[in-house]
């Protein structure tokens, strides 16, 4: 089946070509689209791309980071104002795929991928996306809820708040092959802290469920308490609630409950 590529010179033209289109789809670094189209997905006839730079851009405040969609992986671990995110970065694919893969494209990546935007998650990112009707900022946990419903539409940028010190984010990946194989477990964590005592703790998992999840019941056992070994140890024995994994190849769905706990520990530990 032909496929028809068309280039536009704005988002804003892009935006209307995907709306308009089911068939349509975005190609950004290309890991996602081409993989699809190579293995012969028939529902992709036209592909779409933009050559705005406005894709690429980051831009950096003293609280708050703004990424464009076709930021890659490899641009980001060249950022020095990026530090934070340089683990999540670093975690996916090896250099040709970090050369290539973007932090739009992420956000559609199926478990057992998607791994930075577990790290988004944790970060209560904002995703920017624009459609037919115009543009729009999602939080991350609505993006992903309606990922499905958003191929039509171009996702413009990520942003988020900066973490106020080095120590208050943090990301792990479990994996069989490393650092470029699939998740069997990814956490991050966002741990604010106010005065000796974490405020408004995000926890969250990939390859826990259908989607990246928040582990809300970890959250709630953080909350309110410094960060020692007993609110620690509370997170840990909570961490697989509301979990649903699936089995595949890198684990089954009973060896996942069972070590998401143990390395939700290690995680808030600062253990490696």
């Amino acid at each position: 089946m032909p496929v028809t590529v068309k280039t536009f010179g704005s988002t804003g033209e892009a935006a209307s070509a995907l709306s308009s289109d089911r068939s349509a789809r975005y190609l950004g670094g290309g890991t996602l689209v081409m993989r699809a189209l190579n293995e012969g997905d028939i529902s992709i006839s036209t592909v779409v791309r933009a050559t705005d730079q406005a894709l690429s851009r980051i831009d950096v405040t003293s609280s708050r980071i703004t990424i464009g969609a076709g930021v890659t992986f490899a641009k980001i671990l060249a950022e020095r104002e990026l530090a934070f995110l340089h683990a999540p970065a670093r975690s996916i694919g090896g250099p040709a795929v970090r050369n290539m893969g973007t932090v739009g494209g992420n956000l559609f990546a199926p478990n057992p991928y998607g791994d930075f935007t577990v790290a988004l998650l944790a970060l209560d990112a904002t995703v920017s996306v624009q459609g037919g009707l115009g543009a729009r900022d999602l939080p991350i946990e609505e993006f992903l809820q309606s990922r499905e419903r958003q191929s039509g539409a171009l996702v413009l940028a990520v942003s988020c708040q900066r973490p106020a010190t080095a120590d208050a984010f943090r990301y792990r990946k479990i994996a069989r092959i490393k650092p470029k194989g699939g998740s069997v477990i990814t956490l991050a964590a966002h741990l604010p802290v106010s005065s000796g005592r974490i405020s408004g703790a995000r926890i969250a998992l990939g390859s826990m469920a259908a989607m990246q999840i928040r582990a809300r019941a970890a959250e709630r056992a953080l909350e309110g308490r410094a960060l020692d070994d007993a609110a620690i140890n509370a997170a840990a024995a909570v961490a697989a609630e509301g979990v649903s994994p699936t089995d595949n190849a890198l684990g089954s769905a009973w060896y996942r409950r069972e070590i998401v706990g143990v390395h939700l520990r290690r995680l808030l530990s600062g253990l490696e």
